[in-house]
Protein backbone atom coordinates (compact mmCIF):
# COMPACT_ATOMS: atom_id res chain seq x y z
CA UNK A 1 0.00 0.00 0.00
CA UNK A 2 1.21 3.36 -0.95
CA UNK A 3 1.48 6.38 1.57
CA UNK A 4 -1.51 8.24 0.18
CA UNK A 5 -3.85 5.12 0.30
CA UNK A 6 -2.90 4.09 3.69
CA UNK A 7 -3.49 7.89 4.52
CA UNK A 8 -6.61 7.66 2.79
CA UNK A 9 -7.88 4.66 5.20
CA UNK A 10 -6.75 6.56 8.14
CA UNK A 11 -8.07 9.46 7.63
CA UNK A 12 -11.45 7.56 6.10
CA UNK A 13 -11.96 5.78 9.46
CA UNK A 14 -11.34 9.16 11.55
CA UNK A 15 -14.23 10.47 9.88
CA UNK A 16 -16.26 8.16 10.16
CA UNK A 17 -15.40 7.46 13.81
CA UNK A 18 -15.83 10.88 14.68
CA UNK A 19 -19.19 10.93 12.70
CA UNK A 20 -20.48 8.19 14.38
CA UNK A 21 -19.67 9.64 17.77
CA UNK A 22 -20.80 13.37 17.30
CA UNK A 23 -24.49 12.00 15.81
CA UNK A 24 -25.05 8.06 16.02
CA UNK A 25 -26.36 6.27 13.08
CA UNK A 26 -25.55 8.85 10.25
CA UNK A 27 -27.49 10.20 7.90
CA UNK A 28 -27.02 7.35 4.77
CA UNK A 29 -27.03 4.23 7.26
CA UNK A 30 -30.70 3.45 7.05
CA UNK A 31 -31.01 4.10 3.58
CA UNK A 32 -28.07 1.91 2.65
CA UNK A 33 -29.10 -0.77 5.03
CA UNK A 34 -32.67 -0.91 3.25
CA UNK A 35 -31.08 -1.15 -0.38
CA UNK A 36 -29.03 -4.09 0.58
CA UNK A 37 -31.82 -5.83 2.56
CA UNK A 38 -34.02 -4.90 -0.40
CA UNK A 39 -31.45 -7.81 -1.87
CA UNK A 40 -31.22 -10.08 0.79
CA UNK A 41 -33.28 -13.04 -0.67
CA UNK A 42 -32.78 -16.27 1.15
CA UNK A 43 -30.57 -17.57 -0.97
CA UNK A 44 -28.62 -14.30 -0.59
CA UNK A 45 -28.46 -14.39 3.55
CA UNK A 46 -27.20 -18.12 3.33
CA UNK A 47 -24.85 -17.39 1.55
CA UNK A 48 -23.65 -14.26 3.63
CA UNK A 49 -23.82 -16.65 6.36
CA UNK A 50 -20.77 -18.28 4.55
CA UNK A 51 -18.78 -15.18 3.84
CA UNK A 52 -19.31 -14.24 7.15
CA UNK A 53 -17.17 -16.74 8.07
CA UNK A 54 -14.10 -14.99 6.61
CA UNK A 55 -14.18 -12.85 9.60
CA UNK A 56 -14.19 -15.06 12.44
CA UNK A 57 -10.82 -16.75 13.95
CA UNK A 58 -11.61 -20.30 12.42
CA UNK A 59 -10.57 -18.37 9.05
CA UNK A 60 -8.26 -15.78 9.73
CA UNK A 61 -5.92 -18.20 12.15
CA UNK A 62 -5.08 -20.15 8.70
CA UNK A 63 -4.55 -17.11 6.41
CA UNK A 64 -1.92 -15.76 9.26
CA UNK A 65 -0.20 -18.82 9.33
CA UNK A 66 0.00 -18.36 5.81
CA UNK A 67 1.85 -15.73 5.86
CA UNK A 68 5.12 -17.69 6.76
CA UNK A 69 5.02 -19.25 3.92
CA UNK A 70 5.40 -15.68 1.81
CA UNK A 71 8.97 -14.25 1.93
CA UNK A 72 8.08 -11.26 2.37
CA UNK A 73 5.86 -11.54 5.26
CA UNK A 74 8.12 -14.43 6.87
CA UNK A 75 11.23 -12.34 6.76
CA UNK A 76 9.06 -9.61 9.40
CA UNK A 77 6.32 -11.77 10.80
CA UNK A 78 7.03 -10.05 14.39
CA UNK A 79 6.12 -6.57 12.52
CA UNK A 80 2.93 -8.32 10.80
CA UNK A 81 2.02 -9.99 14.07
CA UNK A 82 1.99 -6.74 16.01
CA UNK A 83 -0.01 -5.31 13.41
CA UNK A 84 -2.95 -7.58 13.06
CA UNK A 85 -3.00 -7.54 16.69
CA UNK A 86 -3.53 -4.15 17.21
CA UNK A 87 -6.12 -4.43 14.37
CA UNK A 88 -8.18 -6.50 16.59
CA UNK A 89 -7.06 -4.43 20.20
CA UNK A 90 -7.79 -0.96 18.66
CA UNK A 91 -11.35 -2.04 17.18
CA UNK A 92 -12.18 -3.30 20.87
CA UNK A 93 -10.98 -0.63 22.17
CA UNK A 94 -12.94 1.70 20.19
CA UNK A 95 -16.13 0.26 20.75
CA UNK A 96 -17.08 1.01 24.35
CA UNK A 97 -15.81 4.76 23.93
CA UNK A 98 -17.70 5.38 20.80
CA UNK A 99 -20.43 3.14 22.41
CA UNK A 100 -23.05 2.85 19.80
CA UNK A 101 -25.26 -0.12 19.52
CA UNK A 102 -25.07 -2.36 17.27
CA UNK A 103 -28.38 -3.15 14.99
CA UNK A 104 -30.37 -5.59 16.88
CA UNK A 105 -28.06 -6.36 19.63
CA UNK A 106 -27.14 -4.49 23.08
CA UNK A 107 -23.30 -4.27 22.20
CA UNK A 108 -21.29 -2.01 20.88
CA UNK A 109 -21.26 -1.72 17.13
CA UNK A 110 -18.43 0.58 15.67
CA UNK A 111 -16.19 -0.68 14.40
CA UNK A 112 -16.89 -3.71 12.85
CA UNK A 113 -14.71 -6.36 14.85
CA UNK A 114 -15.42 -9.00 11.43
CA UNK A 115 -14.73 -6.21 8.51
CA UNK A 116 -11.67 -4.79 10.68
CA UNK A 117 -10.54 -8.40 11.27
CA UNK A 118 -11.16 -9.52 7.71
CA UNK A 119 -9.90 -6.32 5.83
CA UNK A 120 -6.65 -6.58 8.19
CA UNK A 121 -5.73 -10.39 7.68
CA UNK A 122 -6.61 -10.30 4.11
CA UNK A 123 -5.35 -7.08 3.10
CA UNK A 124 -2.00 -9.01 4.61
CA UNK A 125 -2.36 -12.07 2.07
CA UNK A 126 -2.66 -9.59 -0.60
CA UNK A 127 0.51 -7.93 0.25
CA UNK A 128 2.18 -11.47 0.58
CA UNK A 129 0.80 -12.44 -2.49
CA UNK A 130 3.31 -10.51 -4.33
CA UNK A 131 5.66 -13.16 -4.01
CA UNK A 132 3.20 -15.22 -6.71
CA UNK A 133 3.51 -14.87 -10.44
CA UNK A 134 1.48 -12.32 -12.10
CA UNK A 135 -1.86 -14.49 -12.38
CA UNK A 136 -1.73 -15.91 -9.01
CA UNK A 137 -1.07 -12.41 -7.77
CA UNK A 138 -4.06 -11.07 -9.48
CA UNK A 139 -5.97 -13.72 -8.57
CA UNK A 140 -5.55 -13.84 -4.27
CA UNK A 141 -5.73 -10.10 -4.40
CA UNK A 142 -9.10 -10.00 -6.17
CA UNK A 143 -10.24 -13.07 -3.97
CA UNK A 144 -9.14 -10.42 -0.91
CA UNK A 145 -10.63 -7.73 -2.13
CA UNK A 146 -14.22 -10.03 -2.71
CA UNK A 147 -14.20 -11.18 0.37
CA UNK A 148 -13.39 -8.16 2.12
CA UNK A 149 -16.25 -6.25 0.81
CA UNK A 150 -18.46 -9.83 1.18
CA UNK A 151 -17.39 -9.90 4.95
CA UNK A 152 -19.13 -5.61 5.00
CA UNK A 153 -21.99 -6.86 3.28
CA UNK A 154 -22.46 -9.55 5.12
CA UNK A 155 -22.61 -7.50 8.47
CA UNK A 156 -25.43 -5.32 6.77
CA UNK A 157 -27.48 -8.46 5.55
CA UNK A 158 -27.33 -10.32 8.88
CA UNK A 159 -28.73 -7.28 10.95
CA UNK A 160 -25.68 -7.17 12.44
CA UNK A 161 -23.77 -4.12 11.73
CA UNK A 162 -25.08 -0.54 10.48
CA UNK A 163 -23.12 0.34 6.79
CA UNK A 164 -20.92 2.70 8.48
CA UNK A 165 -19.88 0.25 11.14
CA UNK A 166 -18.82 -1.99 8.03
CA UNK A 167 -16.93 0.71 6.69
CA UNK A 168 -15.24 2.01 9.45
CA UNK A 169 -13.62 -1.45 10.19
CA UNK A 170 -12.87 -2.02 6.41
CA UNK A 171 -10.65 1.31 6.90
CA UNK A 172 -9.14 0.82 10.07
CA UNK A 173 -8.10 -2.90 8.87
CA UNK A 174 -6.57 -1.78 5.49
CA UNK A 175 -4.96 1.30 7.58
CA UNK A 176 -3.25 -1.38 10.06
CA UNK A 177 -1.95 -3.58 7.21
CA UNK A 178 -0.85 -0.80 5.36
CA UNK A 179 1.44 0.63 8.31
CA UNK A 180 3.32 -3.41 8.06
CA UNK A 181 3.36 -2.67 4.12
CA UNK A 182 4.59 0.74 3.87
CA UNK A 183 7.23 -0.49 7.32
CA UNK A 184 7.94 -3.55 4.84
CA UNK A 185 8.58 -2.04 1.93
CA UNK A 186 10.92 0.75 3.30
CA UNK A 187 12.96 -1.73 5.09
CA UNK A 188 13.62 -3.37 2.28
CA UNK A 189 14.49 -0.73 0.41
CA UNK A 190 17.19 0.56 2.75
CA UNK A 191 20.50 0.92 2.36
CA UNK A 192 20.93 -1.69 4.90
CA UNK A 193 18.81 -4.41 2.24
CA UNK A 194 20.56 -2.80 -0.44
CA UNK A 195 20.94 -4.99 -3.74
CA UNK A 196 22.91 -2.33 -5.78
CA UNK A 197 26.48 -4.37 -6.82
CA UNK A 198 29.32 -4.49 -5.00
CA UNK A 199 32.20 -2.22 -6.28
CA UNK A 200 34.94 -3.95 -8.33
CA UNK A 201 37.87 -5.64 -6.75
CA UNK A 202 41.23 -4.25 -7.05
CA UNK A 203 41.89 -7.70 -8.43
CA UNK A 204 40.09 -7.15 -11.39
CA UNK A 205 41.60 -6.83 -14.41
CA UNK A 206 41.33 -3.11 -15.88
CA UNK A 207 38.99 -2.24 -18.64
CA UNK A 208 41.33 1.01 -19.63
CA UNK A 209 43.41 0.59 -22.59
CA UNK A 210 46.76 1.15 -21.75
CA UNK A 211 47.98 4.03 -23.53
CA UNK A 212 50.48 4.87 -26.44
CA UNK A 213 54.33 4.09 -25.23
Amino acid sequence: MTAPLLLLAWAAFLALAAAVLLTGVLPGDEWVRQAVLAHATPPVVQAMRWINLAGTWQVLLPVALGLLLFPRTRRRWWLWLLVLLLASGLESLLKPVIGRSETRRRGSGFPSGHATAAAAYLAALAYAAGDLPPLGRRLTRAAAACLIVGVGLARIVLHAHWPSDALGGIALGLGCAGVAALISGSTARSPAGSTSPAPPSRDAPSRTRPGPG
